[in-house]
């Protein structure tokens, strides 16, 4: 049984405001997508890796692989229109490449602050349940947004609330027969099929916004401190 992670860098990330996708944005002179690819490169669970790319992209992407010497990444697929079409482009690409039982990771390649044991943790239940979903409690006061999504009325007992993030896990076979149905995870939950949680961390967050920029910038600039 292999573990492939499908790294998703298919998108362009028009929020953040800059001249590039977001996953190619530098700090500290590399690229965003080049540290998430390195967690994944330096796992010694992980086997391969898949790269969806978005399409004019594709040769730095190329290039960035050989400068970090990515040698896990076997194959980059072009990225669709949306980001559903480009989960379905990767899944839809290992077939006949990988076994059935082979479990399949999708992650965002601008979400670099993954560590170690959410990875590992994600394949431990998917081994179990056939799918994993990194989770987090829900820590901050929630309501229901009123029509003038100005205000809330109703109070939602934040309790029965689970923030769920990348990476998912899933029995190739299973989200393969999904993905020919359902092109979400929470459509899978409202085809009858119950998402299982593994561990996931409050700072591991999606690069957005110019802010989450700087807080990676900074994050990485105290592990330099420290020397790690």
């Amino acid at each position: 049984m292999a573990n492939i992670a499908i790294i998703l860098a298919g998108g362009i990330g028009s929020r953040l405001g800059s001249d590039r996708p977001k996953q190619f944005v530098e700090v500290l002179g590399k690229p965003v997508l080049a540290y998430t690819l390195e967690k994944f490169q330096n796992h010694r669970e992980i086997d391969v890796i898949e790269v969806v790319c978005v399409n004019s992209w594709k040769d730095y992407l190329e290039d960035m692989i050989q400068k970090y010497n990515f040698y896990k990444v076997k194959w980059v697929v072009d990225g669709g229109s949306t980001f559903q079409e480009s989960v379905i482009n990767g899944i839809f690409n290992l077939k006949g490449k990988i076994s059935p039982d082979d479990i399949v990771m999708t992650h965002f390649g601008a979400s670099p602050f993954v560590e170690d044991e959410i990875i590992s943790d994600c394949i431990k239940v998917c081994k179990v349940k056939n799918n994993a979903i990194s989770t987090t409690p829900f820590f901050l006061l929630s309501g229901l947004i009123d029509d003038s999504r100005k205000s809330s009325s109703v109070h939602i007992n934040r309790d029965m609330i689970a923030c769920m993030n990348s990476p998912h896990a899933f029995k190739y076979s299973l989200i393969y027969d999904i993905y020919q149905q359902a092109h979400t995870t929470t459509l899978m939950q409202a085809m009858g099929y119950t998402v299982y949680f593994s561990k996931g961390s409050q700072t591991n967050i999606k690069i957005t916004k110019k802010e989450d920029l700087e807080l990676f910038e900074g994050y990485l600039l105290m592990k330099k401190l420290h020397g790690e």
